[in-house]
């Protein structure tokens, strides 16, 4: 990795959306047990996983990388890990059977409870609190107390992490991801959706296949790629002492890894080339990504590919663009021609949320389906115009009935989205709206002969 780097170094560097620790002791006690601890992923994984995304880079695989906005404490529970991933592996098969080509599966999940913020405080009726974090800094009531960025809450957020990969790997490895059980991974709710029909037809295209397969001779039973996934963690890497006391030195290669997740990224908010951030993450071994918004040039972007990969390494550095419905198609143009000429390996892959955010007229900050289509429309557009490869999609979702984002097949309405508005910061798609963008992704893929 680059020279003069260290698991501190960041700490000589500017560091955006840090919480105000009202006690540094009890923060630094808190780091320090978090240290102690066992890590959370291992090197091998992230290698892997590199591995993996270099095949998306090279325009041979897709990613799909899925989960929460933020993560709760508060509704941690093993069906809602459960759901959230079987979501996410029926899209995934919607994916892999539609493009023909292998998903790589990465959740924002085990690690993704801090959320970067616009304000440091907000206006709660006639007070004027710090702004809710995420569940490792503050609590969301709207007190004072609540609000307090408590350290105590990292090692809760570690403990949770813990639990929540284990059960990942339980569910993946155990049997819950076999291929023969692609019909049970449905829920009443889908089943009874047009998106939910499709997915049965794909479904029984599919055990007709194994069926033609072991009537051919091809032992199904004992191939465990039909019978297990692999599938990764990553989260916004945004509370750097956090990071810092998981870097660990790998045994085998002697590099650092963050063995918070197999993958981080940097957010819109962060990537200042001279930041924390940036000088962090350029020296873990972990497959890392960056967020890219409508005003980034292409300049910026190359010399964030000098800074975060300047060994050229395929499927360590992925671009992630939210640049808006209205913008991507003009905006991003420029930048994949400039990284494509530059000769850099990046994965590119959009995200079409977060650009389309906005407050609907009952006061709820909601997204609209069919924007959230629009932009990965245009992201596909733009790639087909260069050249390129459109290498994935990072969107947030629940395996929960929610309404918070309006549209999709159910044609959710403003004055529906009170109903089961439950996020703890950014809405997200419910379970029937995910299925629907899998096939939309897949349909817009094939339409351009991408696919």
């Amino acid at each position: 990795m680059a020279k003069a780097w260290n698991p501190t170094s960041w700490q000589a560097f500017p560091a955006e959306q840090q919480p105000d620790w009202p006690d540094l002791g009890d923060l630094d006690r808190a780091l320090k047990q978090i240290a102690s601890y066992p890590p959370l992923v291992f090197a091998g994984e992230a290698r892997s996983l590199q591995t993996t995304l270099g095949h998306v880079a090279a325009g041979n695989a897709f990613m799909l990388q899925a989960g929460d906005c933020a993560e709760s404490f508060e509704e941690f529970s093993a069906v809602n890990i459960r759901e959230k991933l079987r979501v996410i592996l029926q899209m995934a098969v919607v994916l892999t059977y539609s493009l023909g080509v292998p998903v790589v599966k990465v959740g924002r999940i085990a690690g993704q409870f801090a959320k970067p913020r616009s304000a440091a405080f907000e206006r709660v009726g006639q007070l004027d609190l710090p702004t809710f974090r995420g569940h490792m800094v503050n609590d969301p009531t709207a007190t004072e107390a609540a609000r307090v960025a408590a350290p105590e809450r990292l090692v809760q957020a570690y403990h949770q992490s813990a639990s929540t990969l284990n059960l990942l790997r339980a569910f993946t490895k155990g049997g819950f991801a076999d291929l023969a059980r692609v019909h049970a991974w449905t829920q009443e709710f889908v089943a009874s959706s047009p998106e939910g029909r499709a997915y049965d037809q794909v479904a029984a295209e599919i055990d007709r296949a194994l069926r033609f397969m072991r009537a051919c001779g091809v032992d199904t039973e004992n191939n465990h790629n039909l019978h297990e996934v692999d599938f990764y963690t990553s989260h916004e890497a945004l509370l750097l002492g956090y990071e810092e006391a998981l870097t660990r030195q790998d045994s085998l290669s002697g590099g650092w890894y963050d063995c918070s997740a197999h993958m981080l990224w940097i957010g819109e908010r962060t990537r200042q080339l001279d930041g924390a951030h940036v000088e962090f993450l350029r020296g873990v071994g972990n497959p890392v990504g960056c967020k890219i918004g409508p005003t980034t040039s292409a300049d910026f972007v190359l010399e964030l590919c000098e800074r975060l990969n300047p060994a050229r390494v395929p499927g360590r550095l992925t671009l992630i663009s939210r640049m808006g419905a209205d913008h991507v198609e003009d905006r991003l143009r420029p930048l994949l021609h400039a990284v494509r000429d530059s000769g850099h390996p990046v994965v590119w892959v959009c995200d079409p949320m977060h650009a389309n955010t906005f407050t609907s007229s009952s006061g709820h900050k909601t997204r609209d389906f069919d924007h959230i289509c629009a932009e990965i429309d245009g992201f596909v557009r733009a790639h087909t115009a260069e050249g390129t490869w459109p290498g994935g999609i990072h969107v947030e979702l629940t395996g929960d009935n929610v309404t918070e984002c309006v549209g999709g097949a159910d044609k959710i309405l403003d004055s529906q989205l009170d109903d089961r508005y439950q996020t703890v910061c950014d809405p997200r798609l419910n379970a029937r709206q995910s299925l629907d963008l899998a096939f939309h992704v897949a349909e817009i893929l094939r339409s351009t002969g991408l696919a």
